[in-house]
């Protein structure tokens, strides 16, 4: 990013969004745009807004967004803006595969459908960005842990799920190659703070439990928040 008003534009899904995370400023691309100190003392000066003073930051993102919306709601948009971005965040195919649940035959047709959509994405996104604009990509995580214990979520038995995840974030890296994209692998980083940790299911955004990063069974909470912008600074930090 260079330029002191450099725009920042997140697209996506709830992985990036404020409202799990307990309001405006609190979700992970807002919290790499800028910190919040008194939250995150240990990452002040750390966020985009002090290395780019004057930065502009637009939260497309959406909740519950899937490919689909990605491409139909929120590139038009990012095609509208007099500015073009020098950084883009992209947090999508969790809900895509949710609408599969249970189903591993439809989940790995889910799992080529976002490859190609995440392609075509991924292109639009070069087309309306600024030269030499940098692009990251969230895996998707995991709030079982890896344990794929539906059961403990409240869901349906799906003995295949942590294999399909796998199958999903090993399409994403495959296609954020192409691009020279870089991947921000939030699935690895959250490993360990969903089900391990307590019960993701529980809805408050601030649990006095700050190594359970889940609220709601599948959203950030402030904490699963902080670690979405840890993932996102340290892939710009290593591709720099």
């Amino acid at each position: 990013m260079d330029g002191s008003a450099a725009l920042y534009v997140a697209l996506g899904d709830s992985i990036s969004i404020d409202e799990y995370a307990g309001g405006p400023g609190r979700g992970g691309a807002s919290l790499l745009a800028r910190n919040r100190d008194d939250d995150f003392p240990t990452w002040r000066g750390r966020d985009l807004s002090t290395v780019h003073p004057g930065l502009r930051f637009e939260l497309l993102a959406t909740d519950g967004g899937t490919t689909a919306t990605v491409l139909e709601v929120q590139l038009p948009r990012l095609a509208r803006m007099a500015v073009r971005p020098q950084l883009v965040t992209l947090t999508v195919g969790g809900n895509d595969l949710l609408g599969a649940d249970g189903d591993t035959e439809a989940a790995r047709g889910v799992v080529d459908t976002v490859g190609h959509r995440l392609d075509e994405t991924l292109r639009t996104v070069e087309q309306h960005s600024a030269p030499g604009a940098r692009l990251v990509v969230g895996t998707v995580y995991d709030p079982s842990d890896g344990t794929g214990n539906a059961e403990a979520l409240g869901l349906p038995p799906w003995p295949e799920a942590v294999t399909v995840i796998g199958e999903l974030n090993s399409a994403i890296r495959q296609v954020a190659a192409t691009h020279r994209a870089t991947v921000a692998d939030i699935h690895a980083a959250f490993l360990g703070h969903g089900l391990r940790a307590g019960d993701p299911r529980q809805p408050d955004p601030r649990p006095a439990a700050r190594d359970l990063w889940y609220c709601s069974l599948i959203e950030p909470n402030a904490w699963g928040a902080s670690t979405v912008r840890a993932a996102f600074w340290h892939a710009l930090r290593a591709s720099d």
